[in-house]
């Protein structure tokens, strides 16, 4: 993450994360919090945008909330697996820790919480 940028918008209470500044893509909403910039031809990540960031850094009093990654359910399966891909790999990986919720032996939720190493995580 040596050239990644962080920038954080107190007053709308988001974080903006850059590996690539100034590189445009194409943005991703993984869920209502989170967006993914990612350049599909080379497949990676440019970037993660995080609203309301410290709702989704505020700790419970049993560990870090986790969120569902909603918005993977309407990207066409061939998209949903180069994310999936992509939200595995560093430098994504450093900051979103990717888990699954399975509510049943048939049915798998995606699901993310941020890692402490970001700045301002509570």
């Amino acid at each position: 993450m040596n050239d990644t940028n962080f920038n954080y918008d107190e007053p709308g209470d988001t974080l903006y994360i850059s590996f690539e500044p100034g590189s445009k893509g194409t943005g991703i909403e993984l869920n209502e919090h989170i967006l993914l910039r990612i350049d599909k031809e080379k497949r990676r990540a440019l970037g993660l945008t995080f609203l309301e960031y410290s709702l989704l850094a505020q700790q419970t009093n049993i560990g870090p909330r986790s969120f569902p990654l909603t918005g993977l359910n309407e990207l066409s399966d061939e998209l949903r697996s180069l994310v999936i891909e992509i939200l595995m790999q560093a430098p994504v990986n450093d900051i979103l820790k990717l888990s699954a919720y399975t509510p049943s032996l048939m049915e798998i939720v995606p699901i993310t919480l941020l890692g402490s190493e970001l700045p301002l995580a509570a």
